[in-house]
């Protein structure tokens, strides 16, 4: 019999941790973008809009391969409504890890400013019409959809570290390399 999987695969991890790195990039970026002005401010934009293509595409990547490599069991132990919320909040990141560089995407659209890629090549604009509210509307919904990101993440490393220092389990040794599995 084979043994079990303790760890997820380094392509887990990688697009894992790359992803988190990104979503903090993120947010170094827009906060630099309101705190300037003129082009410092439209090129923080632009490396925004970059960098959240590149989380859209390594998000469906994540799902390729998640589906190609189903998850470690939740912890037949935990109270149901645990791995509820377990299950719950990573279902919420996947849709907010698309629909929020679409959302931005489609803000772009419909207020005509191009979404270029680390100025290598440009996406298509979506079809959407070309309409300054509606461009702002999208905006809020981003900005809405960051909110309930940060409240995702606030519980997701909160279960982490419940995991690690309250059940002391190996659940956070899965996904983090610089721990050692315990006995």
């Amino acid at each position: 019999m084979a043994e079990p999987r303790h760890r997820y695969s380094t392509v887990s991890l990688v697009l894992h941790w790359g992803i988190a790195l990104l979503v903090a990039v993120q947010v170094g970026l827009i906060t630099v973008h309101e705190a300037t002005e003129g082009p410092m401010s439209r090129a923080m934009i632009d490396w925004h809009k970059s960098v959240g293509m590149t989380i859209l595409v390594l998000t469906l990547g994540r799902i390729v391969w998640r589906l190609m490599n189903p998850a470690h069991p939740l912890p037949v132990d935990a109270p149901r409504w645990q791995n509820l919320l377990a299950r719950t909040t990573h279902i919420l990141f996947y849709v907010l890890l698309i629909a929020l560089p679409l959302g931005g995407w489609a803000a772009s659209s419909a207020g005509g400013r191009a979404v270029e890629w680390f100025g290598l090549f440009s996406w298509p604009a979506l079809p959407v019409p070309l309409d300054k509210s509606l461009a702002r509307t999208f905006i809020d919904l981003h900005g809405a959809g960051v909110k309930v990101l940060y409240v995702l993440l606030a519980l997701h490393v909160a279960g982490a570290l419940k995991h690690h220092f309250i059940d002391r389990d190996n659940i956070l040794y899965r996904m983090l390399p610089i721990l050692r599995r315990r006995p």
